[in-house]
């Protein structure tokens, strides 16, 4: 197995994560989230998108919904 690829939020835009995620690669963002720092997972098995946060694990059906994660928790510069 590959070492995962590993970025803090916002260094990386939504495409060059997703691209990771498709050349079968997980990508690690360190973020903060409540005033500490933490590590999410980003994954993708060939059929569906995870986002396994430290709380909560997210599962996308297509690229689409994934993007929109990505977006919405501010884990890319875009």
């Amino acid at each position: 197995m590959t070492e995962p690829l590993r970025v803090v939020s916002g260094e990386l835009g939504v495409d060059e994560l997703v691209a990771a995620l498709n050349d079968g690669q997980r990508v690690i963002v360190e973020t903060e989230m409540l005033g500490s720092t933490h590590n999410v997972t980003l994954r993708f098995d060939g059929g569906t998108y995870y986002c396994d946060t430290p709380t909560t694990l997210h599962k996308h059906d297509d690229e689409a919904e994934m993007r929109e994660c990505i977006r919405q928790f501010g884990y890319s510069s875009d």
